[in-house]
């Protein structure tokens, strides 16, 4: 039988192999652990690495929190007042160069005493500097997961992804996606002990690609000018998080530690008024694609 226990030891286990991943992967940072507790019920656990050899900074979080369930939250979700319990691995990564993308990976669990339970994740990546090529690698790798557990699972999870990461005031998306998914539960195709193993697969592939992205990446040459550029993308990259986030909202909302919950923002980040883009520049092919959301799968 899958309990709430076996969901949380599992949930430890993918931390501390994605960080064991990463730190191999960058060759010279190691994850600093920072213990904390919730007032109200549960802690976790904040891994942060900076400044690697390719890593700025870098966040793999995991939490098990329980308590009241908010007003806020009971009326957003349209559930009847009960305790909530809630557990999940958070993980952002700043690259220091420029062509070196950013991901986000999260897998949760929600189960409240009145009996309702649902997991939820996803895993999307945001290039600085869009290549097609590897878009395409990466959405092959996460369909290759996706359609192992359910032939429904890509097609159904790809375009919310595409619609979460979307900023609405840019009118572009945060950056070529991945797959998003939320409250999948009982009257999902598959059981719970599968959609444990989904949601942990999500976790393995992480540790996958991004240590490849890093290896093709991470040598290449960048001018100030790019490293500008970066910044001006990590700064999109803020504005999705504090505006749109829904885990940053339910943190807070949950008075979650605030240290934990915004390591997901960039060490530097830059806004420049109507900043100019060159025509025909690979800064302006990248606005484009993020304008566009083409599928990645076909190109």
């Amino acid at each position: 039988m899958i309990t709430r226990d076996t969901i949380e030891n599992s949930f430890k286990d993918i931390q501390q192999h994605i960080c064991i991943a990463l730190e191999q992967a960058d060759g010279k940072a190691t994850f600093q652990s920072d213990h904390w507790k919730r007032e109200g019920g549960g802690g976790g656990i904040t891994k942060i690495m900076q400044e690697g050899n390719i890593i700025a900074k870098g966040g793999v979080n995991f939490s098990a929190v329980y308590g009241p369930t908010p007003s806020s939250i009971l009326k957003a979700l349209g559930l009847e007042p009960a305790d909530f319990y809630a557990t999940g691995v958070s993980i952002v990564m700043h690259p220091i160069n420029p062509w070196v993308p950013i991901i986000h990976m999260n897998i949760r669990y929600f189960e409240m005493t009145s009996g309702v339970w649902w997991f939820g994740g996803g895993i999307d990546l945001t290039p600085h500097y869009i290549d097609a090529k590897q878009a395409h690698y990466f959405h092959t790798e996460v369909k290759k997961v996706c359609d192992a557990y359910h032939s429904s699972f890509y097609p159904c999870f790809k375009p919310w992804a595409d619609q979460y990461f979307h900023i609405p005031h840019r009118k572009e998306t945060r950056g070529i996606g991945g797959i998003f998914f939320d409250r999948l539960g009982k009257d999902a195709a598959i059981s719970k002990e599968r959609l444990l193993a989904f949601t942990l697969e999500i976790g393995k592939l992480m540790a996958r690609v991004y240590p490849q992205l890093m290896e093709w990446n991470s040598t290449l040459p960048y001018t100030e000018s790019e490293l500008r550029w970066q910044r001006l993308r990590r700064g999109r990259y803020v504005e999705f998080n504090l505006v749109y986030d829904k885990g940053t909202k339910f943190g807070l909302d949950t008075n979650g530690r605030t240290e934990s919950i915004l390591m997901s923002l960039p060490p530097l980040a830059a806004w420049e008024y109507e900043a100019p883009v060159a025509e025909g520049s690979p800064e302006q092919q990248t606005l484009e694609w993020l304008q566009q959301n083409p599928d990645w799968l076909t190109l």
